[in-house]
């Protein structure tokens, strides 16, 4: 896999890493690796630590280093090239990852509280096929029916609007001194996520050297 990259996204709930990080893997091949859904997997399989982390996500808190960092290094190890979304959170966690393998380009994708919490408020996902849908994006009613299948649109309890807010605090506090944590490092490029999703994407691909 010539070229290939090792890629941390950084930004707030709701920024659009996971869109991003999707789209770079579908074009370039590099291994999309999502802390909320392998939290999720673990948490739906019941295994010891979903169980533990699970009580942490239904606050809307960050799950404890412990917890996620033997998850994360597992899936990375012997993987060439790689999009961390969602991970590190925390300088300690930050310290962590070096210890496990160096970086080529973090990602920091900025957006305000206020679309934050718009975007993240109007979210819903479909109790039957797990589609996401957003209401105010897509024209939907709030009693709408999935437009793919048309079972109950449903809003997980980390998208109420006080638990957004909650999670947007714990963001400032804790995930944002990775900015400075990179930009020491000289691997960071902040990206403008209040814009159209193909100009993100833009400019994330400048930013990896594609």
């Amino acid at each position: 896999m010539g070229g290939a990259k090792r890629i941390v996204l950084l930004g707030p709930p709701g920024a659009g890493k996971g869109t991003q990080a999707a789209r770079l893997s579908a074009e370039l091949g590099w291994v999309h690796l999502s802390s909320g859904d392998i939290l999720r997997a673990e948490v739906r399989s019941a295994t010891p630590l979903g169980a533990q982390a699970e009580q942490f996500m239904r606050r809307g808190d960050l799950v404890p280093d412990g917890l996620i960092i033997e998850m994360i290094a597992a899936r990375i190890t012997n993987v060439e090239g790689f999009i961390l979304d969602g991970f590190p959170r925390t300088v300690p966690q930050a310290e962590a990852l070096e210890a496990v393998t160096a970086l080529d380009v973090v990602l920091n994708i900025d957006l305000s509280r206020a679309e934050v919490v718009r975007r993240l408020s109007s979210r819903r996902v479909c109790a039957d096929c797990g589609a996401i849908h957003n209401l105010a994006n897509d024209g939907l009613a709030d009693d709408a029916p999935c437009p793919g299948c048309g079972g109950r649109l449903m809003q997980r309890e980390d998208d109420e609007a006080e638990v957004i807010e909650r999670r947007f605090d714990v963001y400032a506090e804790l995930t944002a001194p990775l900015i400075s944590f990179y930009r020491e490092r000289g691997v960071l490029a902040t990206i403008d996520g209040g814009r159209a999703g193909d100009e993100v994407y833009a400019d994330v691909l400048q930013a990896v050297g594609r």
